[in-house]
């Protein structure tokens, strides 16, 4: 059975990730890229399925863990009967081959240790082809191939390579699997101990550039080291996480694969990185965007490959039995095919707001955005399919619709501020009409708030973004009545659901736990209401929830206590560092001092 999805930890090494869980099990991961098929699919099945672990032999007492300063290096402590020893995990940074590090090191008396390494190829199905040479062990199937080297012995047992060993105070016994293609040589092996210190340094020396400080310091950071982490490096693409189908809903079927790039994602990501001042990555991630949007905006997709590919088709894994029996497990996304006209809008902002940052752009952006605004006249009248990816017929998604209003309102801000060509007149009678449409249509005056779609009686957590992105004022009655609506209907336990829970699934039970970047989008709301004593109390519980070495899934299921879906979730990390900056910032302008006017 797997554990919980709070019970894992992240390592990678920014082109993958695996995570960890507290029983020392390495229980997923893809390799040699975050969207290739997995070695590791136990959380998705069972142990039969792919896990590598590293564990006390007999019983233990308790179990600690941490990462080792601003690090992505986990160091998980379990306290036996016999004596003490920490497990230290990590990934160097990606040379010319991966690998995963895992190294034993006794810490009090002495410790019986057991270390199991089940490899499966294809998510969790293909048996490898496993022979020893030299002192390595090498495993492959088809195309992919890893080495095992250690110095303790193993042997094979029930296609299983298992070791028995112990270790003692002081001692150090390192594990090294390594990933290659099968068609090569053998990857080089690497000195443990020097992959270690390279590792620590590396993350030591990125965070250092962090230019934040004061409030929320340490939350920030960690959240920063986990988007970093789920950042391909060879082309600057940021998957949403790094795991698909892990449920919404705990046995349920809203299970969906993360391990690609969103445009939705691009303003949110864009500012916590310059926010953070993390330029070069705010420049890679805007760079990506501009490669994967290329070409005729008439196929721009929600979503794309982290190398931008575009044909990301979706078919089930029918052999692993789901996440605590969630099925189906999906691999692929065919959500890539829907109109949601609300990426236009978020394409357009984040251009705009790096501009405004002052970042080196391409000269081929401006052109881009044009021609993406041209067919953007002809479509946003659409209805659509909406930012959380409905399945169902399309609607007119209000969201959709202000998110059509930004990608004009930035697209005329862009070419008023630096000057470039651009037919105002059009864009401006544009961006009135859609205002004009989303308010009238938009909003339910008897109820005083924006609503799901034209027409609907629902409510959708999104409307929580009109103020940020500056369709309304925070002060407008129709904003605070719609944060009015929100909080008397979208929360459970303190937590912002992002459906409606009025709309119940055919067995009248919510559909999926709270979506964790919805109730920090309420605590931004209240921040440009002024309303920061909220805002707090909403920024607290988010972070309350995080796991003990401060990563968050994409939801919370309030009734089970537990997180839900994907994990860790870009997103939300993004959600978190961008209120906790926007909260440190307008409680360091409600303490100045009021200027008074001379006499």
């Amino acid at each position: 059975m797997s554990q919980r999805i709070e019970d894992y930890a992240l390592i990678g090494d920014c082109e993958t990730a695996a995570l960890v869980g507290r029983n020392g099990s390495i229980d997923w991961l893809c390799w040699p890229a975050f969207d290739s098929d997995a070695c590791f699919s136990a959380i998705l099945g069972d142990r039969k399925n792919g896990r590598w672990l590293v564990a006390p032999a007999g019983d233990v007492i308790s179990i600690s863990r941490r990462y080792l300063g601003n690090t992505l290096i986990l160091e998980t402590r379990f306290e036996t009967g016999t004596g003490t020893v920490a497990l230290i995990d990590f990934m160097p940074p990606r040379g010319k081959a991966s690998d995963i590090v895992r190294l034993v090191r006794g810490i009090k008396g002495t410790v019986k240790m057991r270390m199991e390494l089940v490899i499966r190829f294809g998510f969790g199905v293909d048996i490898p082809w496993v022979r020893r040479i030299d002192h390595s062990l090498m495993a492959i199937a088809g195309q992919d191939m890893t080495v095992l080297r250690t110095p303790v012995e193993t042997r094979g047992e029930d296609l299983t390579t298992v070791s028995d060993f112990a270790v003692g105070e002081g001692e150090t016994v390192p594990f090294v699997l390594t990933y290659g293609p099968s068609h090569l040589d053998p990857p080089k092996p690497i000195d443990p101990e020097i992959a270690f210190q390279a590792t620590e340094k590396f993350w030591n020396e990125w965070c250092g550039h962090c230019t934040r400080d004061g409030d929320y310091h340490d939350l920030i950071v960690r959240s920063l080291i986990t988007l970093k982490a789920l950042t391909f490096g060879p082309t600057g693409g940021i998957v949403a996480a790094p795991t698909t189908s892990l449920p919404e809903k705990l046995g349920g079927a809203r299970n969906w694969d993360y391990r690609f790039c969103w445009l939705r994602d691009a303003t949110f990501t864009l500012l916590a990185l310059m926010n953070s001042g993390y330029t070069e990555e705010a420049l890679a991630w805007h760079n990506w965007l501009l490669r994967a949007a290329a070409g005729s905006p008439s196929n721009m997709q929600i979503m794309y490959g982290i190398w931008g590919q575009r044909r990301l088709l979706e078919w089930e894994a029918g052999w692993l039995s789901g996440y605590e029996g969630a099925q189906p497990v999906r691999v692929g996304n065919a959500a890539h095919a829907q109109l949601q006209l609300d990426v236009y809008g978020e394409l357009i902002d984040a251009f705009h707001q790096s501009r405004m940052a002052k970042l080196k752009l391409d000269e081929e952006s401006w052109a881009l955005e044009c021609a993406v605004l041209q067919h953007l006249a002809e479509v946003w009248d659409r209805p659509d399919h909406g930012i959380w990816e409905r399945r169902d017929q399309p609607r007119h998604y209000v969201f959709s619709k202000v998110m059509t209003w930004v990608a004009f309102d930035r697209g005329i801000k862009s070419a008023e501020t630096f000057g470039f060509k651009a037919p105002l007149l059009h864009w401006r009678a544009l961006r009135e009409t859609i205002h004009r449409e989303v308010c009238r249509n938009g909003f339910d005056a008897k109820e005083n708030t924006f609503v799901e779609s034209y027409g609907a009686k629902l409510l959708d957590a999104s409307v929580l973004l009109l103020p940020s992105v500056g369709f309304l004022p925070a002060d407008d009655p129709r904003i605070r009545g719609t944060i009015a609506a929100v909080e008397k209907h979208m929360m459970r336990d303190g937590f912002v659901l992002r459906h409606d829970p009025r709309e119940v699934s055919e067995e009248k039970q919510p559909i999926e736990g709270a979506f964790l970047a919805c109730s920090l989008w309420l605590a931004d709301a209240h921040v440009l209401a002024g309303d920061l004593d909220k805002a707090q109390v909403l920024l607290d519980r988010v972070v309350g929830i995080a796991n003990d070495v401060g990563l968050l899934a994409e939801e919370y299921d309030s009734g089970a206590r537990r997180q839900t879906g994907n994990f860790p979730q870009a997103l939300t990390h993004i959600a978190l560092i961008n209120t906790a900056h926007n909260l440190s910032a307008a409680r360091q302008e409600s303490e100045k001092p009021a200027v008074q006017r001379s006499k």
